[in-house]
């Protein structure tokens, strides 16, 4: 039992031996060794040299079929021929103009139709997306609680970073050391798929509450979708009791052609976006209804950023939403997913192992389980250890199914049918060791 997963780990780490003296390295100057604490796991990371299409290279040479894609970022693929061209040329005009870039309105033009929005501001990343959303959201209120999701990730400011990845069961824990906890006192955690927990947080603070904010599948612990009527419940409370739903799409905008909220068919009063719908580049978009977004402007409420819709961003996502992510596309992604589902399914017939899968558009997830999680206390009671046997057995077969227990996989534009197939013959053998063997690895919160 041990050798076999100690095996596991060795096969690992015969093949990165450079990635482990770069680590080695890089600890020295980088904490973790890495940028992004998501990017660590244990013994040490790999480090990537490039990208195309659908796969990547680390430094070692080995080559990896890439379903993590940037934690869904890349839908494009890597190095889309379509973004290095629009992106080349307009790198000859400049990076950056300081004042008001052109082309910015035409994007607007093209995100408020296709996600039926009112107006829209740009910033860089989904963390200064959400943490502007909440300004906004207590300004047209006039009300300063916020209540979010156990399990949810809305980035990495303070007023959110509570009960994200918590490893210990307890009703609030914060994501981070560092945090006031005058500066978490407004921030009010819910249980996924619990309306019930939601209702009481309302009606306890029924005049304090100024906004709901969700990822409208959550994807953050693994890939939960709403269950029936959740959503309906949510939009109902925040007639009765006036206060704002906020959609965190900054995965989800861009896993279906018009996002959750097209694909639900609902109107939240502000939706936040990133990652696909600008192909790889740093862009996040805050939109919304027309007499919440007004508010915005001198005097009012404040939102700026040097690299707010700066040119090659604009113009990649302009790319991005007019040419590479249209409704053909989705279908073509949807098909490759779905089939990835099916395999996964026939898998867990064929070993007769408790595995469920769940997908929603071009991502999914598996989970060791016999059932699939409704929220994320479930997703602690999976068996983890199992996952991670899983996990490093595809490393070591060239495949990067998904950047962690709680992440999912995504396909992009750019994979084929055949990368799919590999996908699926090498998870044949992964999910084989994981059921005869459990990697007892140790669990952290990644913040």
């Amino acid at each position: 039992m041990v050798e076999l997963v100690t095996d596991i780990l060795s096969e690992y780490v015969s093949k990165t031996q450079k990635s482990k003296i770069i680590f080695e390295e890089a600890i020295k100057y980088l904490p973790l060794g890495v940028s992004s604490n998501y990017r660590f796991f244990d013994p040490y990371p790999i480090y990537l040299v490039k990208g195309n299409g659908g796969r990547v290279w680390d430094v070692d040479g080995n080559e990896y079929i890439d379903f993590i894609l940037g934690f869904g970022a890349l839908e494009v693929g890597h190095a889309n021929p379509k973004i290095i061209n629009e992106v080349t040329k307009a790198l000859q005009d400049s990076s950056i103009l300081g004042f008001e870039y052109y082309k910015t309105v035409e994007l607007a033009k093209i995100i408020s139709k296709r996600y039926n929005v009112d107006m829209v501001r740009f910033s860089s990343t989904g963390t200064e997306a959400t943490m502007h959303a909440i300004r906004i959201a207590r300004a047209y209120t006039k009300r300063k609680k916020i209540i979010k999701f156990e399990g949810h990730y809305h980035g990495s400011h303070d007023q959110l970073l509570i009960n994200i990845n918590p490893m210990v069961q307890k009703d609030r824990v914060p994501s981070s050391l560092g945090i006031p906890e005058e500066t978490l006192s407004n921030t009010l955690v819910a249980e996924w798929n619990n309306l019930e927990s939601v209702e009481k947080l309302v009606k306890s603070q029924s005049n304090d509450i100024c906004c709901v904010i969700m990822e409208p599948v959550a994807m953050n612990m693994g890939l939960i979708p709403p269950e029936k009527d959740f959503l309906k419940g949510i939009f109902d409370l925040s007639k009765e009791y006036n206060f704002l739903v906020i959609f965190d799409e900054v995965k989800t905008g861009g896993k279906m052609y018009s996002g959750a909220l097209g694909y639900y068919n609902v109107k939240p009063d502000i939706i936040l976006m990133a990652k696909s719908i600008a192909g790889g580049f740093p862009l996040s978009v805050i939109a919304g209804k027309r007499e919440i977004m007004e508010l915005i402007g001198p005097n009012k409420v404040a939102h700026g950023g040097t690299f707010n819709a700066n040119p090659i961003s604009v113009i990649a996502s302009y790319v991005t939403l007019t040419q590479i992510l249209t409704e053909n596309a989705f279908y073509y992604m949807e098909t490759l997913s779905d089939r990835l589902e099916r395999g996964y399914r026939d898998i867990a017939d064929d070993l007769d192992v408790d595995l469920k899968v769940t997908r929603w558009g071009p991502s999914g997830m598996i989970y060791f389980s016999k059932e699939v999680p409704r929220n994320y206390k479930e997703l602690l009671k999976t068996d983890i250890p199992r996952w991670f046997t899983y996990f490093y057995s595809m490393l070591n077969s060239g495949i990067l199914p998904m950047a962690g227990f709680n992440e999912q996989w995504t396909v992009s534009v750019m994979h084929t049918k055949e990368e799919i197939q590999k996908h699926i013959e090498k998870a044949y053998d992964a999910v084989k060791k994981a059921k005869e063997e459990r990697l007892n690895l140790k669990l952290f919160e990644a913040f």
